[in-house]
């Protein structure tokens, strides 16, 4: 359950000689207190009005320090909940890494939740993307990401049997790809498209976000050195806590 916010939650101090706005000045408070963890995720905000009567603030510039913090995927605003913290999106650079590294090098604690691990006859589709003979088994890997205990991703991969064993226990402790490495697979490039969707309702659910709320969508087939298609998946961001950076030059 979300916890409502109270006077001891952020102190905040206002220069109202400064010339930087105060409306500024608010939201880059509320901003340090989110990315330090005064105001954690699901922290629920009081409503505008009592919040420019506890800093002796107007309601237009306490709206433009909120309008900022939703801008910068800090709070959400919810018909019904009101203003609510939902931490610091995680931001991804686009190269061929894992999902699970990123995190770790980003100073977060990834867990995962493995929903299903069964071993399939690749459907048409998933053959063709991996250019598999007809009858062919694979791994269908149905996994949760998860973000210090908050759900952050839904991951649906396939990939041959013969490339490594893998295990619920295994799969639960690291991620996909260094269990992969470890098992001599090289990974060398991919061919990734990202796009955007809307949550249905067990992937809201799962998420623990609202049924038709938007989602980032990457799908991904990862080739060996040989460019031999090893393996292909489709996973599914809440879009209020991912994005990717792309740095574009000239």
């Amino acid at each position: 359950m979300a916890k409502e916010s109270t006077v001891t939650d952020l102190d905040i101090s206002i220069d109202r000689s400064s010339p930087i706005p105060l409306y500024h000045q608010v939201a880059s408070a509320f901003d340090k207190a989110i990315r330090e963890g005064v105001l954690p995720p699901e922290t629920k905000l009081e409503n505008e009005i009592s919040l420019a009567k506890r800093y002796n603030l107007s309601r237009p510039t306490m709206r433009q320090a909120m309008d900022r913090l939703v801008r910068d995927g800090l709070v959400v605003r919810r018909r019904g909940v009101g203003t609510q913290v939902i931490g610091p999106p995680v931001r991804r650079n686009l190269r061929l890494s894992s999902l699970y590294n990123d995190l770790q090098d980003e100073g977060s604690a990834p867990q995962t939740r493995v929903l299903t691990i069964e071993t399939v006859t690749a459907p048409e589709p998933i053959r063709e993307k991996l250019g598999l003979s007809e009858g062919s088994e694979v791994y269908h890997l149905r996994r949760l990401r998860l973000v210090d205990g908050r759900p952050l991703a839904l991951m649906e991969n396939w990939l041959p049997v013969t490339l490594a064993q893998l295990t619920r226990k295994d799969l639960e402790a690291d991620g996909l790809y260094n269990l992969l490495r470890r098992a001599g697979v090289d990974f060398r490039m991919a061919h990734q498209r990202v796009g955007a969707d809307v949550a249905d309702e067990e992937q809201a659910s799962q998420l623990k976000a609202e049924t038709g709320s938007a989602l980032v969508v990457m799908e991904r087939t990862a080739l060996d050195s040989s460019g031999a298609p090893i393996e292909c998946g489709r996973h599914v961001y809440r879009a209020d806590r991912y994005a990717f950076d792309i740095t574009l030059m000239n």
